[in-house]
């Protein structure tokens, strides 16, 4: 299976915003997604290309994926405004 490491990362990505979703109690799923996957892309960023810890065939870099999602996904719950 070629691309288990990305369908596995999108998945936690998916998961991570729907958990944030429902712990906030908050209706925008959609808004969550969209930062998940925003972190996902940068976390896997500074694992390949910045660190270079990790290659693409490799599982190393799923993780730091995954930190970078919930990384911003706290940042987006603390920063965002409240009206």
């Amino acid at each position: 299976m070629q691309y288990a490491e990305i369908v596995a990362a999108l998945l936690g990505g998916l998961a991570l915003a729907w958990i944030a979703d429902l712990a906030t109690g908050r209706r925008g799923l959609g808004a969550t997604v969209l930062v998940s996957g925003v972190g996902l892309v940068c976390g896997w960023f500074l694992a390949v290309r910045v660190f270079a810890i990790s290659t693409m065939e490799s599982w190393v870099w799923v993780p730091c994926s995954l930190f970078g999602a919930a990384f911003c996904l706290v940042a987006f719950f603390l920063f965002r405004s409240k009206r």
